[in-house]
């Protein structure tokens, strides 16, 4: 375990370097976050909805905050596969898998937190209906973090996943670009899931991708009980469990048949 915290401590190292990266990332976050906050209000004008205003500029916020935990890919991965250079990783003693797991996570994890931390002071100092609001509980915003880092696991087992497919098709945009949208989709990024018919509610919420960031922002708004969040972790997971068993099956299966091309 050693060795693969070493991996971690590594690549946070690493992204600490891309300052710009991470002001351009809040500006543009916060930008997008206004622009969605006045959509909904002109939208709650002409109709309301179930869902209390203050609640859906909350789950905006939120969303906007963590949106680097979604949509970032190790893009080192990516050339390594396409150039053949991954022919020196498999020469590591460490688990392929679990080394390219360590370094994702490490990029997800610090790229939210650097970006959250302005993002939310900035929600906090903005007036009521415009502003994030406080979790409806102690209980409810603890359940909520430990909801988030259980969706953290699973979108990085997402990512890991990704791959496994990359190196099949030694192509990540097409992959990429259709696991991006069913995430920016499902997990509520594009409209809050409570905003969708009861009906498809049903079915979205049990799919692994509105545990990523859906589960943790209705237990910080009170949407779901804070006495639900042991059934909500458990759903997570279940589904880290399969994600994982997945993608160490493909990324196996596709080391049995690397070929490794160039000199």
């Amino acid at each position: 375990m050693s060795s693969y915290f070493s991996v971690f401590r590594m690549r946070w190292k690493m992204e600490l370097q891309y300052r710009g990266a991470v002001i351009g990332g809040v500006i543009c976050q916060i930008f997008f976050g206004l622009i969605l906050i006045c959509l909904y209000r002109a939208l709650y004008a002409g109709k309301p909805q179930t869902m209390p205003l203050d609640s859906v500029v909350t789950y905006v916020w939120l969303q906007q905050a963590f949106f680097r935990m979604l949509l970032s890919s190790d893009s080192e991965l990516t050339d390594k596969i396409r150039t053949g250079a991954i022919a020196y990783d498999l020469c590591r003693p460490l688990h392929l898998y679990g080394y390219y797991y360590a370094r994702i996570m490490a990029q997800k994890l610090l790229g939210s937190l650097l970006r959250a931390a302005p993002m939310l002071v900035f929600a906090c100092l903005l007036p009521r209906g415009y502003g994030i609001s406080a979790p409806v509980s102690v209980p409810a915003f603890l359940c909520a973090v430990l909801s988030l880092m259980s969706g953290l696991l699973c979108v990085c087992a997402l990512e890991n996943l990704t791959m496994g497919f990359t190196m099949r098709t030694l192509d990540a945009r097409g992959m990429q670009a259709l696991m991006n949208l069913l995430m920016m989709t499902l997990s509520g990024n594009v409209l809050p899931l409570t905003l969708f018919p009861d009906s498809w509610q049903r079915v979205i919420t049990l799919l692994p991708y509105a545990q990523l960031l859906d589960s943790p922002i209705r237990l910080y708004t009170g949407r779901y009980a804070w006495t639900q969040a042991s059934q909500i972790i458990f759903l997570q997971a279940v589904w880290l469990v399969i994600l994982i068993a997945l993608g160490l099956l493909l990324w196996r299966a596709n080391q049995k048949r690397l070929v490794v091309q160039g000199g």
